[in-house]
């Protein structure tokens, strides 16, 4: 047994015994309401959000993927992908949580597939072929024209779905416009241009315009991304900062899946289609994490703690070869790092404003 994974055995006893001490602290669960049951713990909380120089540990459940949208109503809604074994007996959805102040959130319930769903069906069908458990992964929910539009994988299907809402209501009820044609999709998005017309994004390298009723596609998908070197596999988001089209995208430091960190990465472009410039650094240990804003205008990014990456200090970092399994110094649960992103010389520029995830590691492979 080599010293590494000795070390990152016993660094997982001791985040196990963190959690359980944290659970006396946090009354956190996914059937109900997160809240911090701590006072003073709650209120340590919001001024560290309001200083917005350092990550914050807001949620001890580990929700994979986490997706956060700030909606008209004032609420932040919430939502990821959730471990397996919360799910309940009945078919597996999509679920929400949401909160006034990033700390203290409510459930708001599931969404309501329609009845005659043909994703639903495939997905059941697929899971009983294979003898598996239905899940849902990477959900994602955007407030577009008075209306919530979900987008998701799952785990034994090779097809994503895509849902409209008849409401303002993120519950629903929801339509399936596309049906079965939105296909195989990795980490699916949505982006909504100045001109109102959304593209669905996915893979980090491909774009498709979408009707702006959603009643189906606008064209064929177009390939997209940095000028020198793949962007990453997953987890896609877009921005539109200023006049600059902003790309991000998920790789892992050493361009080889499970070893290294799991970072994010960005590239930009004057229009949608390209082309766009060189791959950038944006942060490190933020993988699949999705930038968004809070109702003061800042930016901070989400970051989770993947399940089969191991946890460390940034100190314990600098004496280990990092490329030769996967490390993170996140937690289990969900944490909000900040982030500075600013134009400067007609160009955007995305920091984070954490030292322990501005920089790239020693087992990065590219340069930058």
């Amino acid at each position: 047994m080599s010293f590494n994974l000795i070390k990152m055995m016993i660094e997982r006893m001791k985040k196990r015994i963190m959690v359980i001490r944290l659970i006396c602290l946090v009354g956190i669960g996914l059937s109900g309401t997160l809240t911090i049951s701590n006072a003073q713990q709650k209120e340590n909380t919001l001024k560290a959000l309001e200083r917005h120089e350092d990550a914050v540990y807001i949620l001890q459940e580990n929700i994979q993927n986490p997706f956060i949208q700030l909606a008209p109503d004032g609420f932040y809604y919430l939502t990821g992908t959730i471990p397996a074994n919360l799910f309940s007996d009945k078919d597996p959805s999509v679920k929400f949580w949401r909160s006034k102040d990033l700390v203290e959130w409510e459930t708001v319930g599931e969404v309501t597939y329609p009845k005659q769903s043909l994703f639903v069906k495939e997905l059941k069908d697929a899971a009983t072929k294979r003898n598996a458990k239905p899940e849902i992964l990477s959900p994602k929910a955007f407030y577009i024209a008075n209306r919530w539009v979900v987008v998701h994988t799952s785990n034994v299907l090779k097809m994503s779905n895509m849902m409209v809402s008849n409401s303002q209501d993120i519950k629903g009820d929801y339509t399936e416009p596309f049906g079965l044609d939105v296909g195989f999709q990795t980490d699916p998005a949505v982006f909504v241009d100045d001109d109102g017309a959304p593209w669905l994004l996915s893979f980090c390298t491909q774009v498709r315009r979408i009707k702006k009723d959603f009643s189906g596609f606008d064209g064929n998908h177009r390939l997209i991304g940095p000028k020198n070197r793949q962007l990453g596999f997953e987890g896609t988001s877009m921005l539109k900062i200023g006049m600059k089209y902003v790309l991000f995208g998920t790789s892992w430091s050493t361009d080889i899946y499970g070893k290294g960190t799991y970072n994010l990465y960005y590239t930009t472009a004057d229009s949608i289609l390209g082309p766009y410039g060189p791959r950038k650094f944006a942060a490190r240990f933020v993988g699949n994490g999705i930038p968004f804003q809070d109702k003061n205008g800042r930016w901070w990014v989400t970051a989770f703690h993947k399940t089969d990456q191991s946890v460390v200090t940034i100190g314990e970092l600098k004496g280990i070869d990092a490329s030769d399994a996967a490390y993170t110094i996140n937690k289990p649960g969900l944490t909000l790092v900040p982030l500075d992103i600013e134009i400067m010389n007609d160009e955007v520029y995305v920091t984070a404003k954490d030292s322990r995830y501005r920089y790239p590691g020693k087992e990065e492979v590219q340069q930058f």
